[in-house]
């Protein structure tokens, strides 16, 4: 009797290499310090706590299909229009839905050399051709954006700070790329780490959307709010983006309580502010502390850091996450963005990030890190 054969995805899933995410955790039970997701070290807001529970009492209820309270929360603090935004869980699935709406078989979508991996997997998911332009000194290029642009370009994806580097383009950058794009391409600013960004320089694309019909920023809770597990982002867009993202986005994309929570936590900004000042502090002293280990760090923007390890002389990448899990510290590996030689290090409380800098002097010959 022959065997029977199920169904097959379409050409080209099988061929998409899944995200992976960070180690999250190490074998034993002794607790581990865990620097490889970019969370933020103060976890969510008490307000949004709080919310979280009361919103316990209505599981049982589906949630608004429009997310309007948290979408009008969104607005009220960033002064936009709430019928431009579009809420979704993570602003992954927004990225997702960005590509199912405009690309296709015969499709191009750019994104830079060591761009977000969810740029990739949507654009090959939606059986469209993924182009990848040069970076400059680990930034992403307008010029090499430009000129990867062909009459199949749909999309360009552009993270602003980008992840895993940390770096970011200026405001005239950004629009210098919207500017010379064909006007049929749609250009998507992910500003995840927007609110982490304290350059004069830089604007998170809020201006850009408002004033332009093909430019579409997307924002997440994840990071700075300190609720990722929720599942909570949003997009601000052109009105006529905002309407095809709805036509397609699921009815209840959003639960209860990541609405609840979501707008708790915008309502505490002193909170938020908190995480930002302690990340502007730490950044910069970890950064000066580090490099003078002999590491090379990539000045960042966000609330990161991308530390270069030499290859050889058993102070590789891959040695020095060994040793660190002996640590029981976690940072993350990042040779799937083409960078071998390097790990990914959230900013994490001071005891945190004094143990990292202890355990990476001992890894690198020296006697230890003085504590700050």
């Amino acid at each position: 009797m022959a065997a029977t054969r199920g169904p097959r995805p379409r050409p080209g899933v099988l061929d998409i290499a899944p995200y992976v995410p960070g180690t999250s955790a190490l074998p034993g039970a002794q607790p581990a310090i865990k620097l490889s997701s970019n969370e933020t070290p103060f976890g969510p807001s008490p307000r949004a706590i709080e919310a979280y529970r009361a919103a316990i009492a209505s599981l049982s209820r589906y949630p608004d299909g429009s997310a309007r309270e948290l979408r009008e929360a969104i607005a009220k603090l960033y002064g936009l229009d709430p019928a431009r935004i579009v809420c979704g869980a993570g602003s992954d699935e927004l990225l997702n839905l960005l590509a199912t709406a405009y690309l296709g078989p015969g499709d191009e979508a750019i994104y830079s050399a060591h761009g977000f991996l969810v740029y990739k997997i949507a654009i090959l998911a939606r059986g469209a051709t993924p182009v990848v332009a040069a970076e400059t000194e680990l930034t992403a290029d307008v010029d090499a954006i430009l000129a990867c642009v062909s009459p199949r370009t749909r999309l360009v994806f552009i993270a602003n700070p980008n992840n895993p580097t940390g770096t970011y383009l200026p405001f005239d950058e950004i629009k210098r790329l919207r500017e010379d794009l064909p006007a049929d391409v749609l250009l998507v600013l992910d500003a995840a780490y927007a609110e982490y960004v304290r350059k004069n320089d830089y604007e998170s694309g809020i201006e850009l959307v408002a004033t332009s019909p093909n430019t579409v920023m997307t924002r997440t809770f994840s990071k700075l709010y300190g609720l990722a597990s929720l599942r909570i982002g949003w997009a601000y867009c052109p009105p006529s983006v905002a309407d095809a993202l709805n036509r397609i986005r699921g009815p209840f994309n959003v639960s209860g309580p990541a609405i609840a929570t979501g707008v708790a936590a915008l309502e505490d900004q002193p909170w938020a502010q908190r995480g930002v000042e302690h990340n502007e502090l730490w950044r910069g002293q970890m950064s000066e502390a580090l490099s003078r280990l002999g590491l090379g760090v990539t000045p960042s923007a966000a609330n990161f850091l991308l530390l270069h390890f030499p290859k050889g002389n058993g102070r590789s990448a891959p040695e020095a996450d060994k040793f660190l899990h002996g640590r029981r510290i976690i940072l993350r590996r990042v040779e799937e963005y083409g960078l071998p030689q390097a790990l990914r290090m959230t900013i994490g409380t001071e005891d945190e990030n004094n143990a990292v800098l202890d355990a990476l002097a001992s890894f690198m010959g020296g006697n230890g890190a003085p504590r700050r």
